[in-house]
């Protein structure tokens, strides 16, 4: 048991260090080598655990960016049994990004990040990274097909392509705004959402 657990604990300890680095340097400038020296694990130990690379991203993007990106957008989106939809999504497209550091405002979106980076050399990492934007578009349709239930959203609304504004709009502003060294660009997204989301709004 005592064993078990700890091999979990440097498996993790591998998958959280990676992931810093990937989001700091990209995954492409990242190598085992650099990994070894941040976790202080011998060459032996590492393979313990990965074989490669390739095996450590895919850890990343199950284990820590699909977080994110549910803990973030899916299952506050999902929690709307009780709430008004436009204010939900207004709240979640808007706070989330008021409350990036400096450094998230930097390195922009993870994700993002690796698909920009991976989406089209690295076949292993295209079905993780699909499904988790999937799984973040279908909910937001499903959302917005219940605000029209509620009598909340307009019934006219198209709900697939409010839902791809919405998360383009903000994967393409977090990207955006990595060669900018003000929030004016983050101001001007923030005020076409909420003119967006109001527009869509009973």
């Amino acid at each position: 048991m005592k064993q078990s657990l700890k091999s979990k604990a440097t498996q993790d300890l591998i998958i959280n260090k990676s992931f810093e680095m990937f989001y700091s340097n990209g995954f492409k400038s990242t190598n085992i080598p650099d990994i070894m020296r941040e976790t202080s694990l011998s060459k032996g130990a590492f393979y313990h655990h990965f074989k490669n690379k390739h095996e450590i991203g895919i850890k990343v993007i199950e284990n820590i960016i699909t977080k994110r990106i549910q803990d973030g957008f899916i299952v506050p989106v999902e929690d709307y049994k009780n709430k008004n939809i436009p204010k939900l999504l207004l709240y979640i497209f808007t706070e989330r990004i008021k409350k990036f550091s400096e450094k998230e405002k930097e390195l922009g979106c993870p994700a993002n990040n690796l698909i920009n980076e991976t989406g089209c050399s690295i076949d292993d990492f295209r079905p993780p990274l699909r499904k988790l934007m999937d799984d973040w578009y279908k909910v937001l349709v499903q959302t917005i097909e219940k605000g029209k239930e509620k009598n909340e959203i307009k019934n006219d609304v198209d709900s697939a392509a409010a839902a791809t504004l919405l998360i383009c709009s903000f994967e393409g502003t977090r990207g955006i705004r990595k060669v900018y060294d003000d929030d004016k660009l983050f101001n001007n997204y923030l005020n076409s959402i909420k003119s967006y989301i109001k527009s869509i709004s009973k």
